[in-house]
Parts: C-alpha cells; structure tokens; sequence
C-alpha cells in the first residue's frame, strides 16, 4: 500500500490533468489546488504507512484518504455518463465498489501495527 500511495502520489504532481477531471466542481477553489493537495495526502499517508513506527496512525489516515477520495470516484461517474459504456463508464463505475477493499485494507493495518 505505501509503494501505491506513493506512486499515485508523485502522479498527482508529474501528471496533475486527469486527477482534475476528478474534482468534484462544488468544491471551493482551484481543481489544481486539489489535485496537489491530494497528491501531498497520499504522499504522507504512504510515509506513515512505510515506517513500522508510525504505521498505526498510517492506517488510520489511509482510511480516512480512501473515505476522502469517494466524491472523486462519483466525480468520475458523474464526468464520464456521455462517454462510451466501454471502457470508460466501466471503469468508473467499477471504482466505486473497489474503494470498499482499500477502506478494510487500510483499518486493517491500522488494527495490525
């Protein structure tokens, strides 16, 4: 988990673009602001989350980023109802119910550090 949050991470910044394209417009503020506030979330949770000593709390605000990051995934839903059933409203309807996974997974570590 620490290697993915890391490398999608580091996305947000050397590739902003399709990460604005999940911002959810009622937000206050810029798309990009987003993207590179996220990008730095998923960069420290995977810190946390690489060090024995602090992969508690690393789980906890792993969790709390995959709660977080939902209005995202229903951005995309939202974004892409026009877009050809195949693949794109696949994929981001296929989004929604994998975040259920990566919740359990992060509370997970957090209750096994």
């Amino acid at each position: 988990m620490p290697a993915a949050l890391g490398a999608m991470g580091v996305l947000h910044f050397a590739k902003p673009r399709p990460f604005d394209g999940l911002i959810p417009p009622e937000l206050p503020g810029s798309r990009r602001a987003w993207t590179y506030g996220s990008g730095v979330a998923e960069l420290a949770v995977a810190g946390l989350l690489a060090v024995p000593r602090t992969r508690r709390l690393g789980g906890a605000a792993a969790t709390a980023l995959f709660l977080g990051v939902f209005p995202g995934n229903l951005q995309m839903v939202r974004a892409w109802r026009r877009k050809p059933v195949w693949p794109y409203q696949v994929i981001a309807w296929g989004r929604l119910p994998l975040q259920v996974p990566m919740i359990l997974a992060a509370d997970r570590i957090r209750r096994g550090a």
